[in-house]
């Protein structure tokens, strides 16, 4: 191999960028230099993440063995690591002997390139980068799909990943649920993206059983989401025209019970809904069938009505009926009200938990122990820690 300063004429490196999400997907100008290169050298042949598509396409990889770095190679004020200057230099003398070496970029190569540029000059060899085109934006996704997969597999996966099932992970995905609607209350769009991911997790994990089961894949699901998308928005793939967005929602109704074959006004409405998000369901579905008060005034009314009948009941049977009908009137006027009945009450506990923690501190800073207090003391606190 010819020493620095005997380069071999038209020595060149040239580096292809790839990607861990997509290592299959390379733009034309990688293929080109590809077919051009008189060696192809990847790091790690076994464990590449673009080797298998590679070979896939008939081309010839070598591994390349990174050479011996001299004193003065090992200076700590280059750039990149001492691994990928070593990795460079095996680059580099491969070109002065072969002439043009093509590398496929992989995971430890982040600073490769300015590492080759730095070093370059000395062998005169001529360097060229070939990035990767913009990633598609769902890229990543593919990315936690593999994860997942690996996880569950059989052969060295996690343990504690590979005992569940779609019934084990139910709490899960309620928890994670209400963590992402605690996240968006807060408004902070950092602890938004985060439960998301923790929601889109058990999304997968699921499609993951479904494959190891042999019985729907994560395709199967994103497929399925996607036409069901294309078919109940005619005004967007389609030829149909809409008003507004009440019409888009009467068209979406339309096609969703035709789809179902659904003939019951409540077919659809999952029992397990909580009681007060379960309650709004049932009362809209039968509005739309012309079940409902014409005005607010109807409601108003029987929002009192039912609180009469709570305050006459006797005995503890009927007062949980009474009670369950004053609330379900209750929620009858929101929904006339606009107002969603579940989040209007989610929002009323975060109040009271915050004035009453304010609240519990005030009594808590005085003479007295707080379960020491009148019910008079406890409004005073109240009203100074609504203040608040």
């Amino acid at each position: 191999m010819p020493e620095v300063g005997q380069p071999r004429a038209g020595a060149r490196v040239v580096l292809v960028e790839t990607s861990d999400a997509l290592p299959g997907l390379l733009p034309f100008q990688a293929w080109d230099a590809l077919a051009r290169a008189d060696l192809i050298l990847l790091r790690d042949l076994e464990q590449h993440p673009a080797a298998p598509h590679l070979y896939l396409a008939g081309l010839d990889l070598l591994q390349v063995e990174p050479v011996k770095l001299e004193a003065a190679e090992l200076d700590l004020n280059r750039p990149g690591s001492a691994e990928e200057r070593r990795v460079a230099k095996a680059l580099l003398q491969a070109a002065a002997e072969h002439g043009t070496v093509t590398y496929v970029s992989g995971p430890g190569d982040e600073q490769l390139s300015t590492v080759l540029a730095s070093m370059s000059p000395a062998y005169d060899a001529e360097l060229e980068l070939v990035f990767f085109a913009q990633q598609p934006r769902g890229a990543e996704l593919l990315r936690l799909v593999e994860v997942m997969a690996r996880l569950r597999d059989s052969d060295g996966g996690c343990p504690w990943d590979l005992e569940q099932d779609h019934a084990s992970l139910k709490g899960y995905l309620v928890e994670e649920t209400y963590e992402l609607l605690e996240a968006i209350d807060g408004g902070v769009e950092r602890d938004i993206a985060e439960e998301l991911g923790d929601v889109l997790l058990q999304v997968v994990f699921h499609a993951q059983i479904g494959t190891d089961r042999r019985a729907f894949t994560i395709d199967d699901v994103a497929r399925g989401i996607a036409d069901k998308l294309e078919r109940r928005h005619p005004h967007v793939f389609g030829d149909v025209d809409v008003a507004d967005a009440e019409q888009v929602q009467a068209n979406w109704d339309e096609l969703k019970v035709a789809e179902k074959g659904r003939t019951g006004p409540f077919d659809g409405v999952p029992a397990a809904l909580p009681a007060l998000m379960l309650a709004e369901k049932l009362q809209r579905k039968a509005a739309k069938l012309g079940f409902a008060w014409p005005d607010v005034d109807g409601a108003v009314g029987k929002v009192r009505e039912e609180l009469d009948e709570v305050l006459a009941a006797t005995g503890r049977d009927e007062r949980t009926h009474e009670v369950g009908d004053l609330l379900a009137a209750t929620v009858s006027l929101a929904r006339h009200l606009g107002v969603e009945p579940e989040d209007a009450l989610r929002q009323a506990a975060g109040r009271f938990r915050e004035r009453f923690e304010a609240v519990h501190a005030l009594a808590s800073a005085g003479d007295r122990e707080p379960h020491e207090l009148t019910g008079s003391q406890w409004l005073e606190l109240w009203e100074q820690g609504k203040a608040r």
